[in-house]
């Protein structure tokens, strides 16, 4: 049973997609979910990680997925982008069924999502600069004189600039997330995905990444999904929360009308409080393959 309350109606009227960016255009606030996850379930051996999950991700809005380490989240993310294939159940993204789609048409599909992984994943040995590059090279035909003035636009969004000749290793904890961000938006994506993007931060950097949250979000019409642990973080960016348990959504509504709801396990969570027999968490998972992964790492 999900634990929902009155969500609000989203907001009507449109959203310039992308300032300042190349390519810029207008994108109108719709109803209609970007994202559908319908009866997704997904085992691994024995252990059941995603056990029907039903969502819609609505455009323009951040939904915070919220629940206890190894509950499913970051396998829900992985789902997004195909990284995963769900035992049962379907994918949808843009109105187009996804989680049956080859390896190539895949690769259409992730043009358009944005991944921000836990601890950035820059290349070391590449300039920040190179690092941002390398989607453009890889996924574009631009000139280099575009992809220069693209960079420089991207690193401008983060609110850094001037730092392509730097190394990720001359870059504070909270500079490498930012690189990292403009990494993921400089093919300018409809769908942001963030996996921990505060993790390892301190509170001042870690409010600086939730204002990228929302400046992504209110100035270029980015649909976020924000996967954390961090409440502080969940409570300012959030439009919606979706908490998880047990590979099942529990709770779905705005942060305070979550927060009202009275079942202990909601409450636990938010509060921070442990309680015998609470601790759900799965240590590890493995894939058909046998191979080992921390549950919560994309």
């Amino acid at each position: 049973m999900v634990l929902r309350m009155t969500h609000a109606a989203a907001q009507s009227g449109s959203i310039p997609f992308r300032a300042g960016m190349p390519g810029a255009r207008a994108l109108a606030v719709r109803t209609e979910a970007v994202i559908r996850l319908v009866g997704l379930r997904k085992s691994f051996g024995e252990q059941v990680v995603l056990d029907g999950i039903n969502m819609d991700i609505r455009p323009a809005e951040t939904t915070v997925v919220l629940g206890p380490s190894g509950c499913g989240k970051s396998v829900m993310l992985k789902h997004i982008v195909g990284l995963l294939n769900p035992d049962a159940g379907q994918v949808w993204f843009e109105g187009r069924r996804v989680d049956t789609l080859n390896e190539r048409q895949w690769r259409e599909v992730r043009l358009r999502i944005g991944l921000l992984f836990q601890m950035g994943a820059l290349f070391d040995s590449m300039s920040v600069g190179q690092n941002i590059e390398f989607p453009l090279i890889e996924h574009t035909t631009m000139t280099r004189e575009e992809r220069r003035r693209r960079i420089a636009a991207a690193l401008e969004t983060v609110d850094l600039r001037g730092i392509e000749s730097k190394l990720p290793g001359q870059l504070s904890g909270g500079q490498r997330k930012r690189v990292a961000l403009a990494r993921a938006i400089v093919l300018e994506p409809r769908v942001v995905l963030y996996d921990e993007p505060t993790t390892g931060l301190d509170p001042v950097r870690s409010d600086g990444i939730n204002e990228l949250i929302l400046k992504l979000k209110r100035e270029m019409g980015v649909t976020n999904i924000v996967v954390t642990h961090d409440l502080t973080s969940a409570r300012k960016v959030a439009d919606r929360v979706v908490m998880l348990l047990n590979g099942k959504v529990l709770a779905d509504g705005t942060y305070d009308e979550v927060a009202r709801i009275r079942d202990s396990r909601v409450q636990h969570f938010l509060l921070g409080q442990y309680v015998r027999g609470d601790d759900v968490a799965i240590p590890e998972q493995s894939d058909t393959s046998g191979h080992r992964e921390p549950a919560d790492t994309l």
